[in-house]
């Protein structure tokens, strides 16, 4: 992480100011901006924990704060500790405690060894734009909370970055969730980790989640997530990209040709310029000649089908990724208008109706046809060309990409339905 101070603003003081409120401190709104608040709220930190109370947080400052983003502490086993005191102690439970560490003697634990702690906070947040940074934290933290999750990655953008999938579940029948085919539609990305991170919760407490056995879940279906499809999208859309910065710049030159299209907050493809969501062998010389037609012939900030099928690193990670799995059942997270759209051209999956209308129902979301100018080479329409199994494109919110972080609680809410008809559909149904 960056050294920052007053008069810093970015993603990283939006993150810098969330690990300071989770860990009671108040830097005011997190709103990426290093102001007094934040300053107060860093020296009160750096006091509390021994560090120098210099207001600057740099490299010892950030590991202090870590814990408060990965959502979790490792502590050294003392004579005396019990889980109930280690619960006490860092404001958790003594149940998250037993989770984190499997196996573990809670009746004699071996002084010297190593504890993993949750602290006594949800990971996933609505609060701040989430990064391919935050993301990564946040990863590490559900990992570590829950043993039972793994994962790892799909493949790398054109950046670099990983395209980090996670995998809970023991049944033979699988269903896969992915977000952010779609830069400025990034806040699909919290949307579809707070689920994955509410279903751990209540798989390891053997509750229901939303009337649904968690366990039961768990036996029957496996469920792989890909959170960030697109993270170098993400990185500039949400602001983590600046200007100066190669890649940045890299995007801007490519945006100019296209000035119609703000600049970044319009920015849907990848960083090379090639829409992620256009680039599936689903009819793609069709969607080729629609976007054409529009004038998007070069690499763009949107509509741009690249130079052939799968000729993005992103959408060629996710073909193999689902050739690899043969998933059952797929949801792809976009934004915006409340529809989901569950057919492509004359191909009707078996249940694939019945199923989207129970989304429909538990959802307030609309069932529709995808649009003809807009029906081809998706994600969606590849799976169940390939496939002929229910595929999913989930548009969240209402309004212009990207959605203001103000509709997150309403979106999550809106989709909790979707997530578990289509894990009960998978385990009932498929």
């Amino acid at each position: 992480m960056n050294t920052l101070r007053r008069g810093s603003a970015g993603t990283d003081v939006s993150i810098l100011q969330l690990a300071l409120k989770r860990a009671g401190f108040d830097p005011g709104k997190p709103d990426g901006i290093f102001g007094e608040k934040t300053l107060k709220a860093v020296t009160d930190f750096q006091r509390r924990n021994g560090l120098v109370p210099d207001g600057i947080a740099g490299e010892k400052t950030w590991n202090a704060l870590t814990p408060y983003l990965t959502g979790y502490i490792v502590h050294t086993i003392e004579s005396g500790d019990t889980f109930y005191l280690l619960a006490q102690k860092y404001g958790t439970t003594t149940e998250a405690i037993f989770t984190a560490n499997p196996g573990t003697d809670a009746e004699n634990l071996p002084i010297g060894a190593n504890l993993t702690v949750p602290l006594g906070f949800p990971l996933v947040t609505g609060e701040i734009n989430f990064t391919y940074t935050l993301l990564k934290f946040t990863l590490e933290g559900l990992a570590a909370r829950y043993p039972f999750i793994s994962g790892g990655s799909i493949g790398k953008s054109v950046g670099g970055r990983e395209q980090y999938y996670l995998k809970m579940g023991s049944g033979q029948k699988r269903v896969m969730f992915n977000a952010a085919h779609h830069a400025n539609e990034w806040i699909t990305v919290p949307t579809v980790l707070k689920f994955f991170e509410q279903y751990a919760e209540s798989y390891s407490k053997g509750e229901s989640i939303y009337g649904a056995d968690a366990r039961n879940l768990f036996e029957n279906v496996t469920l792989y997530i890909v959170p960030m499809v697109n993270p170098d999208g993400v990185e500039l859309v949400t602001g983590a990209l600046t200007a100066g910065q190669p890649e940045y710049e890299q995007a801007k030159a490519i945006a100019a040709r296209y000035p119609a299209v703000e600049f970044p907050n319009g920015w849907k493809a990848n960083i090379a310029g090639y829409d992620l969501n256009l680039n599936y062998p689903a009819g793609w010389e069709q969607a080729r000649d629609n976007k054409y037609a529009l004038g998007f012939t070069t690499p763009a900030p949107l509509n741009y089908v690249g130079t052939e099928p799968l000729s993005a690193p992103e959408s060629r990670a996710m073909y193999d990724f689902t050739v690899s799995n043969d998933f059952l059942l797929t949801l792809s997270y976009h934004a915006q208008g409340e529809i989901i759209y569950w057919k492509y051209l004359d191909y009707e999956p078996q249940y694939s109706y019945e199923i989207a209308k129970r989304m429909e129902g538990k959802s307030g979301y609309v069932a529709e046809l995808t649009p003809y100018a807009a029906g081809f080479a998706g994600y969606k329409d590849w799976f169940i060309l390939q496939y002929n199994r229910p595929g999913y494109t989930i548009e969240v919110g209402k309004g212009k990409s990207p959605l203001p972080l103000e509709q997150f609680d309403k979106i999550y809410s809106d989709n909790t339905g979707i997530f578990i008809t289509a894990l009960v559909s998978a385990a009932t149904l498929l």
